[in-house]
Order: structure tokens, then C-alpha cells, then sequence
């Protein structure tokens, strides 16, 4: 990962945030849901019912929050990323090329090559 660019990286960490952030929203629901099951009176059963609804809706929408400002931190550091290199080029300094790593060079242990 160290050589992959950031924004990209802004995004898969999000999407796990993500991921994590409805699983616990989806276990709060369920917990309301199965409090309303044992619940004795309809008028609780209504409530807690309601409230699984509500915890559901909440979370959906900071997950999606959360999502949207993700998004945003890797688009702006994106575009900011093309425009470094963009006055870099307009300079007429030479961008200096990054070599790449080592493991990703090596053959696989399978594998010959030609000498």
C-alpha cells in the first residue's frame, strides 16, 4: 500500500468504516426487535418496534455521511495531486520517477526466467 496513491486508499478505509458502522447499526435493530418480541403489552411492542425502525434510519443516513465525506477528502486530494504536478509540468521542473519496489520485480518461486 505504500505505493499506492492516497485517495484510493481515503476510499477502501471508508468502505470499511462503512461496512463496520451498518453491521453495528443492523446488531441495534435487531436488539430492539427482539426486545419488542418479549415485550408483554402491544403498546410496547409498537415502541420498540418504532424505535428499531428509527435506529435503522439514523444509521443508514450517518453511514451514508461518512461515505459522502470520504469521497470528498479523495477527490480534493486527487485534484490536488493533478494540479501539483500540472504546475510542476508548467515549471519545466522534470518529475522524478519513482522506482519500483523490489518484491513486485521478482519472478515467482515457480517460475524460470531467461538469462
Amino acid at each position: 500500500m505504500a505505493d499506492a496513491d492516497l485517495d484510493v486508499v481515503i476510499r477502501q478505509i471508508a468502505k470499511q468504516q462503512n461496512k463496520a458502522l451498518i453491521a453495528a447499526v443492523k446488531k441495534r435493530r435487531d436488539r430492539y426487535i427482539g426486545l419488542a418480541n418479549k415485550a408483554k403489552d402491544n403498546a410496547s411492542k409498537q415502541r420498540l418496534k418504532q424505535m428499531a425502525k428509527h435506529a435503522m434510519e439514523e444509521g443508514t443516513a450517518a453511514a451514508k455521511r461518512l461515505q459522502m465525506s470520504a469521497d470528498n477528502a479523495a477527490d480534493s486530494y486527487a485534484r490536488a495531486m493533478r494540479r501539483a504536478a500540472e504546475t510542476i509540468a508548467a515549471q519545466g521542473t522534470p518529475v522524478i520517477k519513482v522506482k519500483p519496489s523490489k518484491t513486485a520485480t521478482k519472478p515467482k518461486a515457480g517460475k524460470k526466467t531467461k538469462t
